[in-house]
């Protein structure tokens, strides 16, 4: 039977081993984490990633335990829409809503159905041999450094992945994309609604999930690095002055529960996806701003693209993973760009260019719903 190896047990990583174990298979996660506990709060989850979900068999399940994104849109932080769309409108055009829930759950849905064994925790891929396959686990306390044999090594490693710097060490790094972005669950029931409001360079998103718990996450311009002693209060004093329920939201946050990250993206986008053994997943692929929506759905559509294509090409793995690498550097390069597009938009502080930029989102709602959804196909309408 033939053996991967995962580096890195988030929701990229969880989806391919199980997508590999699908195909037949035998699959090794490697976590350097003591838990895979998730760093991050609320994920949307797209009709593109429900059907990659779908191939490894907890569609269904993501679903019913979602809260399903009902009335949405883009507002002023006075509280005027811009532009609103609803479930139905998305349903009918895609055949799913976006669906919402707290990324915990996704990755315990995920790492429930890992095959006994799988999974190991506290332990460190150092390094990857594309030629052989052979990853080099760090040295623990107990002894030497172990390495462990692999067929492929699907490096899910993350933004500031080893492995991406190994294979290409002369390619440019992520870079600053200008935004620090905060995060939080807030316990209040009495929100209904999806949003983001778009303001002079500082958006707010609120997303309710089930069980009365709402997401929030916001972005401002401001120098890489920089945090305060107190997150909730630097959000109440960035939008405590927005529209409802948005101070309710902020009143009720837990300050340690509220986090915060700079967010960073690969302008330049890698020649591969792969090198001999070794393929490249998720944010270690192609991170990019979450403007979209798509960091962790695209994840979940590598997963399941490079599963089939590697099965597919069982005789000859190398041709598998070239393939892998020319369909997802076409399918994920457009949507990178086009989510630091609408990232920048969002940054604008001018006041005539960000009343030039409310006024053509106005205009377009004016049209309906499907003038806003269209915009969204070429990413919605994926099919594995």
């Amino acid at each position: 039977m033939a053996h991967a190896v995962v580096i890195g047990a988030g929701i990229g990583g969880l989806t391919a081993a199980l997508a590999l174990t699908g195909k037949g298979w035998s699959v090794t996660v490697l976590e350097r984490a003591a838990s895979i506990e998730p760093v991050g709060a609320g994920l949307a989850v797209a009709p593109n990633a429900l059907r990659a979900l779908d191939v490894i068999g907890v569609g269904d399940e993501v679903r019913k335990l979602s809260a399903i994104q009902g009335r949405s849109g883009i507002r002023m932080p006075d509280g005027r829409w811009l532009s609103r769309t609803t479930a139905e409108d998305a349903t009918a055009r895609y055949g799913d809503p976006i669906v919402l829930l707290a990324r915990s759950s996704l990755v315990g849905i995920l790492a429930e159905r890992l095959p006994p064994g799988a999974l190991r925790v506290n332990t460190r891929a150092e390094s990857a041999d594309p030629a052989t396959g052979r990853v080099t686990l760090a040295a623990s306390d107990a002894g030497a450094a172990e390495t462990i044999e692999a067929d492929l090594v699907v490096a899910a490693d993350g933004i500031r992945s080893r492995t991406r710097a190994a294979l290409f060490p002369r390619h440019p790094a992520p870079v600053y994309a200008g935004v620090t972005s905060w995060r939080a669950i807030v316990p209040l029931a009495a929100v209904t609604g999806a949003s983001e409001t778009w303001g002079a360079g500082r958006l707010f998103g609120v997303m309710p999930l089930a069980g009365g718990q709402v997401y929030c996450y916001a972005t401002a311009p401001v120098p890489a690095g920089l945090r305060a002693a107190d997150e909730r209060e630097e959000l109440l004093r960035l939008f405590g002055r927005w529209h409802d329920p948005i101070p309710a939201l902020l009143a009720a946050a837990d300050p340690e529960a509220v986090l915060r990250n700079d967010v960073h993206c690969l302008d330049t986008p890698l020649p591969a996806f792969h090198a001999g053994r070794v393929a490249l997943l998720g944010d270690a692929a192609h991170p990019m701003t979450p403007n979209l929506g798509q960091g962790a759905c695209q994840a979940m559509e590598d997963a399941v693209v490079l599963a089939g294509l590697v099965a597919r090409h069982g005789a000859d793995p190398a041709a598998g993973l070239a393939a892998y690498s020319r369909e997802r550097l076409a399918r994920t390069t457009p949507i990178v760009r086009r989510s630091r597009a609408i990232g920048r938009l969002t940054r604008w502080r001018n006041p005539l260019a960000v009343a030039l930029r409310d006024g053509a989102m106005r205009a377009a709602g004016r049209f309906g719903p499907n003038v806003a959804m269209r915009q969204f196909d070429p990413v919605f309408d994926w099919r594995p």
